[in-house]
């Protein structure tokens, strides 16, 4: 696989800061990835910019709203507003999370976990098919970052994960940095995880930093995407693509965002290990 190869493989996350930058540079990146709601607006100043960057680059969507653990269904103009937004851009991929924010018309900042449950999967399930319903296309389901875990959860989160999966004919984005945080502060196994996930159903792979906050309790991980991508979660990722292949991947920057030549810097990492794994030699069966 030479640079031009691997180059198509990875992606950045576009924010505000970076609209700019990405309008003007057309071959930074082969892909970026935005946040649905920030361009729900189709008056807006960002939603202007993002048509024009289309025009050159590929766009992935990824919602932070829908809330699909709700008991309540998917809100229908939250819905109405991603449709729209699809319908536009065109996008290779539209996701969201594996969690919920949204209950009885109060909403919270915080991607909050589930109890993993059958009646929280039979709920999960039923939301995720009115949302490809109105897409008509699949979504991909992101694995979460957790802190705290509900005592009569009764299905381990990759199970739910798959389970999800197959009920509903979606798609996974596998978020290599939340599983690496989510073991660390549940005591998983990551191999464990990792292997129960079908790699034929994972469509986009997000890598990011974390912060590590020390509590009385102990000390906690948290997903901040606020740091470059540490070496373990860069294991983790060569570990995966050494054994399946390459996948669409993101680097993500959130917080504390930095110059955009710091992310292209972090998806340069990844490319130069797409190539290294290409050039090894094949293994025999």
């Amino acid at each position: 696989m030479d640079r031009h190869s691997a180059f198509k493989w990875v992606g950045v996350g576009l924010r505000h800061p970076h609209l700019d930058y990405f309008q003007q540079h057309r071959n930074a990146s082969s892909w970026l990835e935005i946040h649905s709601e920030n361009y729900f607006i189709t008056t807006s100043l960002a939603r202007q910019q993002l048509r024009a960057i289309r025009q050159h680059t590929e766009i992935s969507c990824h919602g932070i709203g829908l809330s699909l653990g709700s008991v309540s269904k998917v809100n229908k103009h939250h819905l109405s507003l991603l449709v729209n937004l699809v319908k536009e851009i065109q996008p290779t991929m539209v996701s969201d999370h594996l969690s919920w924010s949204e209950h009885g018309g109060h909403h919270f900042n915080d991607l909050l976990p589930l109890p993993y449950t059958e009646e929280a999967l039979d709920v999960f399930c039923r939301n995720v098919l009115q949302v490809q319903d109105a897409l008509q296309r699949p979504l991909l389901i992101e694995n979460p970052s957790s802190y705290l875990q509900f005592e009569h959860s009764i299905i381990p989160e990759w199970e739910f994960l798959a389970q999800v999966q197959a009920r509903t004919d979606c798609r996974l984005l596998l978020d290599l940095n939340n599983v690496h945080v989510s073991c660390s502060n549940h005591r998983y196994d990551p191999k464990q995880y990792l292997s129960a996930i079908k790699a034929s159903t994972v469509d986009e792979i997000h890598l990011a930093g974390f912060t590590k906050k020390q509590l009385d309790q102990g000390e906690i991980w948290i997903d901040t995407h606020s740091a470059r991508v540490s070496e373990d979660v860069w294991q983790l990722y060569r570990s995966w693509v050494t054994r399946h292949g390459p996948v669409p991947t993101l680097i993500e920057w959130d917080l504390d965002i930095p110059e955009p030549k710091v992310l292209l810097e972090e998806a340069d990492k990844a490319i130069h290990l797409l190539q290294g794994i290409a050039m090894q030699p094949k293994r025999s069966a």
